[in-house]
């Protein structure tokens, strides 16, 4: 859907979606969520015909007709919505915001999935897609690097570090950025802040250059992860969540395109101009991305965002604006919510001056964006817990994945990393770039088995269950890596399994982290988690560069240690959200 230059700067109005409105009463022949739920099978129906003794079947028809009749009518009135909004907590109350979230969920429920879902589900993916191509990019770079610029095969691993310097500001910037400044702007944003530095990155003459322009790439890139899973997830009818772990699918095929396009490029190119080639072509895939984006796609506000900044009419016309673009009608109006939060209008503010909009979103970085995530013990707990899990992962799954390459070449002789230039790692062959590429392949089925597993209702899976197997196995594959993979055959065995299970494990952890969160605070409990994934990240690095020995085999053990330690965090977590509404 073509949209309209800067439309993304005007906001939504309920004059602009009108004809999707219909009343309160008729909402249940409009209701996707009402109509697909479960009938009586027809042994039931004979079973209520026997109980009355084969009475006349026209009567059982009316007597059904007025009991559907009746039920729409006690759930679609303004009494039936305050029952709806207000139940399932008795300790406490519910506050204005909460049961305003609650009611945009049921009415986002009942529109149900549809075009504009469908279509944010691909253009978040690009985010998941970007992540992922850029930070396999920079890893399969490195080889090319070292043999340009003279940079020994452990010494050129701090050039990862750069690019986690930038993704560590940019997950946090980004991630609590949109809950100050909306979803929106950093949508649009940060693909175009990689996609400019990433293609800058080519034209470099010197090491340093290259490290500078990657910490730049990483800024941007590091805001899609933590922006475009709340995005997606707030625009998700409950019955549909597990689309958000199936979101990760598109993360392997990010590292799928960066792996084929490195077999291409850098095997085929001389060092010194196949990485430039190849950094050049996924720049240009990023900026299409971008452009895809901003001008053929008009992305609506999250509600939940305008629901905590107090701009409740645009919440209720994006809700409407949903309907429009799937073809659906729906039944929220302001005149609804207020009178169902029984909420007084807020008071319209004066206009702020620029000086007071910046010293307001400064303010907004305050402790007292993170100190809601304490509120109480439960919450503080999970929010501890999640966060040891993403620090735990985020240093041990790049001291494993970031020099793969390197691993992979050496082909299990266990080759000094010391050496040279002229160093096998260096002049990595296509036969390695291939087995990357397999690899990469072996992981896409790792998510669609995430999304169906998150929503299986058992004890042993769901998201904390799918999450702790995955992390589990994942360990586990990454000691045998290490001791039992002496040839090239069982190392590439061995890392598609890995892959396998570590796909499982991010897609699933990306999905339950959001939404553990209150919306109010999911983009900073989402932001620092993702910051501290990348912070973290940041040591592996530096820790592959200098630990002792060769580094082929040290940087995998403790790689396999940090995980296993995620996945004993994991089984402490207290919260399961399977089933649970988002706010």
């Amino acid at each position: 859907m073509i949209r309209r230059p800067w439309a993304w700067r005007r906001a939504e109005t309920v004059a602009d979606y009108a004809a999707v409105v219909v009343p309160l009463e008729e909402a249940h022949q409009h209701s996707h969520s009402y109509r697909s739920r479960p009938r009586p099978s027809p042994e039931e129906r004979l079973d209520d015909e026997a109980l009355t003794g084969g009475m006349d079947k026209d009567r059982d028809s009316e007597d059904t007709t007025m009991l559907v009749m009746s039920n729409a009518a006690a759930e679609y009135s303004i009494e039936g919505l305050r029952r709806e909004v207000r139940k399932g907590r008795r300790d406490e109350n519910w506050t204005p915001y909460e049961m305003k979230s609650r009611l945009i969920n049921k009415a986002i429920q009942d529109i149900g999935m549809g075009a504009y879902n469908w279509q944010l589900f691909v253009l978040c993916g690009f985010g998941w897609f970007a992540d992922n191509l850029w930070m396999q990019g920079v890893s399969l770079t490195l080889p090319s690097l070292s043999a340009e610029f003279g940079i020994s095969e452990k010494s050129v691993r701090y050039t990862t570090s750069s690019l986690f310097v930038g993704l560590c500001l940019g997950s946090f910037f980004w991630g609590i950025g949109s809950d100050i400044m909306g979803r929106r702007i950093a949508f649009n944003v940060t693909l175009l802040i990689t996609s400019v530095f990433g293609t800058a990155s080519a034209w470099t003459s010197s090491w340093g250059g290259v490290c500078l322009m990657y910490a730049a790439l990483g800024f941007g890139v590091g805001g899609n992860l933590p922006v475009d899973g709340a995005l997606f997830l707030e625009f998700l009818p409950d019955a549909s969540s597990s689309l958000l772990t199936l979101l990760s699918v598109w993360w392997p095929i990010g590292q799928l395109c960066s792996s084929l396009f490195a077999w291409f490029f850098i095997a085929n190119w001389s060092a010194d101009q196949g990485w430039r080639h190849f950094v050049t072509a996924i720049g240009v895939i990023t900026f299409v991305m971008f452009l895809v984006r901003f001008f053929l796609f008009h992305m609506f506000e999250s509600p939940k965002y305008l629901l905590s900044r107090g701009r409740q009419a645009e919440a209720v016309a994006v809700v409407q604006g949903i309907a429009h673009r799937n073809n659906r009608k729906t039944w929220l109006t302001e005149e609804i919510l207020y009178a169902v939060v029984d909420d007084e209008v807020p008071r319209v503010r004066g206009r702020l001056s620029t000086r007071n909009i910046i010293r307001n979103k400064l303010a907004a970085f305050s402790s007292e964006r993170i100190r809601p995530l304490f509120n109480n013990r439960k919450l503080g707990l999970t929010t501890s817990l999640i966060w040891f899990c993403w620090a735990t992962i985020g240093m041990g799954y790049p001291l494993f994945n970031a020099f793969l390459p390197q691993y992979l070449s050496h082909g299990g002789s266990g080759g000094s990393s010391d050496s040279s230039t002229n160093s096998l790692a260096s002049e990595i062959s296509g036969e390695t770039y291939r087995n990357y590429a397999i690899t990469s392949i072996v992981g896409v089925p790792g998510s669609l088995l995430a999304a169906y597993m998150v929503d299986m209702n058992s004890p042993f899976l769901g998201r904390r269950g799918t999450l702790a197997i995955s992390t589990l196995v994942s360990a586990v594959f990454l000691f045998l890596f290490v001791q039992l993979g002496n040839s090239p055959s069982s190392q590439l065995a061995f890392s598609c399994v890995e892959a396998f299970a570590q796909n499982i494990m991010y897609g699933v952890l990306y999905a339950f982290t959001p939404e553990i969160f209150p919306a109010p605070v999911r983009g900073a409990g989402t932001g620092v988690a993702s910051f501290l994934n990348r912070a973290t990240g940041l040591l592996a690095p530096l820790i592959a560069a200098t630990v002792p020995g060769d580094g082929t085999t040290a940087p995998i053990y403790l790689s396999a240690a940090l995980i296993l330690a995620a996945f004993v965090g994991i089984c402490m977590i207290p919260i399961e959200t399977r089933g649970r509404q988002r706010l």
